[in-house]
């Protein structure tokens, strides 16, 4: 039983001593003795520890989306197929929670409209026009990729969704017309991009990807 005690003591004292940095010295006259020598903080450390200090913060941007995939969702039928369209925006907007250096979460939002001319096979002339208002709702994380300084801050983006459409289908005389392409409920985003800040909280960003978009720039906002 006494062993076990004694052994327990050494592995205390030696633990003690490894964590206080103690020294052994010959003192005179006495035998053998210790001394513990106090320990000192790096400064380096100290720096380093500040440098990479991390406080949870709300990131918002707000951006303009070029070109507008929606244009992807109309449809073509055995009479009728979409000629150019012409597109606006999106304009997309994010608010995210960065709860960790690494990660934050989110949502997205997308908005914009494309209008195609509907040709029949035996005509040039546009049978009737077509046009999808769309607005995206969509879960966003956000993996933010560590790199030196705090003036860049690359990112990959990942958001899943729904798409909310208003369809409209009108003659060349203005009439409503009973056609429907029926658009994708699914929304979806998987882009890469960067934060630039020229100022503390504030600055630009570009992300390119695929999904609502291949192209979005703005401003970009940390509170």
């Amino acid at each position: 039983m006494n062993k076990k005690i004694y052994g327990i003591l050494i592995i205390l004292l030696y633990s003690s001593a490894v964590d206080a940095q103690i020294g052994i010295r010959v003192g005179p006259g006495f035998g053998y003795g210790m001394r513990a020598y106090p320990r000192y903080p790096r400064g380096n450390n100290q720096k380093k520890d500040a440098d990479y200090s991390f406080k949870p913060s709300v990131n918002i941007s707000l951006g303009y989306g070029f070109p507008n995939l929606d244009k992807n969702q109309f449809a073509s039928t055995y009479y009728y197929y979409p000629g150019t369209a012409t597109q606006t925006g999106p304009l997309i907007g994010s608010v995210d929670y960065q709860f960790n250096r690494a990660m934050a979460i989110g949502l997205l939002i997308t908005n914009g409209m494309v209008n195609a001319p509907y040709y029949s096979y035996s005509s040039s002339s546009p049978s009737f026009t077509g046009s999808l208002n769309n607005t995206a709702v969509m879960l966003d994380f956000v993996r933010y990729i560590p790199v030196t300084g705090k003036v860049v801050a690359p990112f990959i983006r990942t958001a899943i969704g729904i798409n909310i459409w208003n369809e409209n289908y009108t003659d060349p005389s203005g009439n409503k017309i009973n056609f429907t392409s029926n658009p994708s409920d699914f929304a979806y985003q998987i882009s890469l991009g960067a934060n630039f800040y020229v100022a503390k909280k504030a600055g630009l960003f570009i992300e390119a990807g695929y999904g609502k978009y291949i192209l979005n720039a703005g401003l970009a906002f940390k509170l």
